[in-house]
């Protein structure tokens, strides 16, 4: 039987989503927590990769297993054996053939920045004092929406069979005492929300002219795109499937 399984994690503590063989990871965490639950090896394949200390409102992985008599128990209890910086919200029959990874048809990811001095921000969202023009940023951030091609922002030397994405959506909006850039698309490549952000933020302070962004997305060049941000500012805040993965 397969289970999805939906849960969030603050990322400061780990390496990523992805096992390693000498880091820790929230996959790590999760397959052992699983496991010593269950007693019985699981393996759990999630929806995409998050890097070092970044961060997951909403995450989804599956993993096979004999049918269980209370999912709600076992989210009880995995809640109590996992750490204080993971969290399972949801348990899930799902169709035998359903992937959590390639099953998915969008991703939103958003990236908080602050700017001013805050404390309770300190790991939660990167820090920018300089003047920001929003509307320049937003400007830029609709640029995107006109390409599917985004090599110039991904991790350079990066394994992938395409850079192709589909950007959906890519706005900047005031929450608060937060400055959010969200994001959403069918796919991601490694770096990239960082690097876009990046680059968005060095056309807000002036150092980079809206109409430039079609000249970097044109180059298919990382060294062209501007510097990645932190990683403590970027979410996943969003995994979509369809409805028909799920069993009734």
């Amino acid at each position: 039987m397969r289970y999805f399984i939906r849960f969030s994690y603050f990322g400061k503590a780990y390496h990523g989503w992805q096992k390693q063989p000498n880091a820790i990871t929230v996959q790590e965490v999760l397959e052992k927590a699983l496991s010593t639950i269950l007693r019985t090896n699981v393996e759990v394949v999630g929806a995409g990769r998050t890097d070092t200390g970044v961060h997951a409102k909403e995450m989804f992985a599956h993993f096979d297993l004999s049918p269980l008599d209370n999912p709600e128990e076992l989210m009880h209890s995995l809640n109590s054996l996992l750490p204080s910086d993971i969290a399972v919200q949801a348990l899930e029959k799902v169709k035998p053939e359903a992937h959590a990874r390639f099953d998915a048809t969008q991703r939103t990811y958003e990236y908080w920045v602050v700017r001013e001095k805050h404390p309770f921000f300190k790991d939660h969202a990167h820090s920018v004092r300089f003047p920001l023009d929003v509307k320049a940023m937003n400007e830029a951030a609709a640029i995107l929406m006109e390409y599917d091609d985004f090599e110039c922002f991904s991790k350079s030397h990066s394994d992938v069979k395409t850079f192709i994405c589909d950007v959906r959506k890519a706005a900047w909006s005031e929450r608060e005492e937060l400055l959010v850039f969200s994001i959403a698309a069918d796919r991601f490549l490694r770096n990239m929300v960082r690097a876009i952000t990046g680059t968005l933020l060095e056309i807000g302070m002036g150092k980079r002219k809206v109409a430039d962004m079609h000249q970097i997305i044109q180059s298919k060049n990382r060294s062209n795109a501007g510097v990645s941000v932190p990683a403590k500012g970027l979410y996943l805040t969003q995994v979509q499937y369809p409805n028909s993965i799920f069993d009734e």
